[in-house]
């Protein structure tokens, strides 16, 4: 018996194909699976600063490089004075700075102003360091639902936060990066939830510094088809985040509800030539070993998709 999220997964993927072929002509029968995957698609693994358990940055990187790994995602908080260290650290290796999480103060649909202006002024900073180093974007979220108090879900905000996210990614740009909007799933965020409305929001900001994210971990809460959300954000996608599907560690700890094969399809399709980023904890007790066996996994499901 088929659930409803297999029946939706399957339905929606189905229409998201169907709407991808009409407007690109991309989807023929090439492939195994009868799709045309765009050639631009690469697989680049990131693991966020934490990832690793080991004394230093160096030894962090040393293990990186020789496992493949070409992105690094840091944390938004301080950033701006570790530039210098960062840039050494990463001088004469085969892996860049992917996205920077976060580390902004206040939050961007707060009712009261200095708490907006808190957010835009300490994501100009990191917005700034993220430039020096080469960054694909800063990610934020609108709004946790923590956050008190907060504006409305109704179109006068979503206008404001078209609006207030425009002026961001113009100043993003100049600095040669992006700001990118993160949907988390209904437990974490009241606003911003589905890739496929992020996406909409940077289409009518059509701003190339505004693009948004994909977190796997979020969206197996929030999506019928993993395939069809990276479809319908196309060119906004700027990164994505990868987590194990039920308890948010590292992919493939939690056993056959790990599967991410649906969703690598859809990048295939989309010409997905980003990072794709762990942001996750670990049950394991040898750390580094789980996260090396996540890379594995994620490398063999890259390949079936």
């Amino acid at each position: 018996m088929i659930n409803r999220r297999d029946f939706l997964k399957t339905s929606l993927g189905c229409a998201a194909l169907t709407t991808f072929a009409a407007c690109t002509g991309k989807v023929g029968t090439e492939s195994p699976k009868g799709l045309s995957f765009n050639s631009n698609a690469q697989l680049n693994i990131s693991f966020q600063e934490g990832t690793l358990k080991c004394e230093t940055l160096t030894e962090k990187l040393d293990i990186m490089e020789q496992n493949g790994i070409t992105g690094l995602e840091v944390g938004g908080k301080g950033l701006i004075n570790r530039v210098d260290e960062l840039k050494s650290a990463l001088n004469g290796r085969n892996i860049k700075i992917s996205a920077i999480c976060a580390g902004f103060d206040g939050f961007a649909l707060s009712e009261e102003e200095a708490t907006r202006n808190l957010c835009r002024d300490t994501m100009h900073e990191i917005i700034t360091a993220a430039g020096q180093l080469g960054s694909v974007g800063v990610i934020i979220v609108p709004a946790f639902n923590r956050q008190q108090p907060v504006m409305p879900h109704t179109q006068e905000t979503r206008d404001f936060l078209c609006q207030w996210f425009n002026e961001l990614g113009t100043f993003a740009h100049e600095h040669g990066t992006t700001v990118m909007l993160e949907p988390l799933n209904r437990r974490e965020a009241f606003y911003l939830r589905q890739v496929a409305d992020a996406a909409q929001i940077c289409r009518d900001i059509n701003n190339p510094g505004v693009k948004c994210i994909g977190d796997f971990w979020h969206m197996t809460w929030e999506e019928a088809s993993d395939m069809g959300a990276f479809i319908s954000a196309r060119d906004y996608l700027q990164h994505v985040h990868i987590a194990s599907r039920k308890t948010r560690k590292m992919p493939g700890e939690d056993g056959e509800a790990d599967n991410y094969v649906d969703g690598f399809r859809g990048l295939k399709l989309i010409g997905y030539d980003k990072f794709i980023s762990f942001e996750c904890g670990c049950n394991a007790e040898d750390r580094n070993a789980t996260a090396l066996a996540a890379v594995s996994l994620i490398r063999k499901q890259w390949e079936e998709a």
